[in-house]
């Protein structure tokens, strides 16, 4: 399928995990890709990889909790290929594994400041963007730990993402009638570093899996890619505000 050609397509987070494969997946599909994240190296090799499967791509290092970094961001990706179509916000941090009582107010802020503030800073500038220039799709990458099941010891994290699906809801009600259609993927367990447990190996999370999980294993970051595809394609043109989850089953 060929289903972005002269497209321009922008990824946080996009050095590892969910991101780079959401950014390969574009590429694959004749996107122009900008990837973005915190350190330069990990985004240069996701460039590499879509240059070496004939893609197009740019890498910028962003923090995304800083409002004009982002806002430049948008602008460097326009003035780079062109133009911003989609925008997949998936830059997000883990901290603090212990009960609520036991939280430091550090790792508080940090994760709600990158994974609630961030996606929000993103979006205001995507949307600032696309509204004045024909429209475009933004998917949020929330989680479905948060709005669809918790788990003990993480209250910061499903604080955070479960206000990312409200956020995703609340802006694409706002701004459909701009043209700026806004949807969310959930991930369950994915296979990435950040599905696994303390000290816990690759083989140790697929045994543990085969009990914990309904459908027995954990999903392919490629998997998650091809639904954020769908969903930033004309084919969803009638999703809107949607929060899809993708967990092996995990939250049914």
């Amino acid at each position: 399928m060929n289903r972005f050609p002269g497209k321009t397509v922008l990824v946080t987070g996009a050095g590892s995990g969910i991101g780079r494969a959401v950014a390969l997946a574009f590429a694959a599909e004749g996107a122009s890709v900008v990837v973005a994240g915190r350190t330069a190296a990990p985004l240069d090799e996701t460039v590499a990889l879509i240059e070496a499967a004939g893609g197009t791509a740019a890498a910028v290092t962003v923090d995304v909790t800083d409002s004009d970094r982002l806002r430049n961001l948008v602008r460097e990706s326009v003035d780079r290929f062109g133009s911003l179509d989609v925008a997949v916000n998936n830059a997000g941090i883990l901290r603090g594994a212990v009960p609520v009582a036991e939280v430091s107010e550090e790792d508080w802020d940090a994760v709600l400041r990158t994974n609630v503030t961030g996606v929000w800073l993103a979006m205001k500038h995507e949307i600032a963007h696309m509204r004045e220039n024909g429209g475009g799709t933004i998917v949020n990458v929330s989680s479905n730990l948060g709005a669809h099941q918790r788990i003990p010891n993480a209250a910061a994290y499903l604080t955070s993402k479960a206000a990312v699906s409200a956020l995703t809801r609340a802006a694409a009600l706002d701004h459909i009638h701009q043209g700026v259609r806004i949807v969310a993927v959930s991930p369950g367990a994915v296979d990435a570093p950040m599905s696994l447990r303390p000290g816990e190996t690759a083989a140790d999370r697929a045994e543990r899996m085969k009990t914990e999980n309904p459908l027995g294993r954990v999903a392919q970051a490629a998997e998650v890619a091809e639904a954020v595809l769908y969903l930033a394609s004309p084919a969803a043109g009638s999703v809107v505000g949607a929060d899809l989850v993708i967990d092996s089953g995990s939250s049914a």
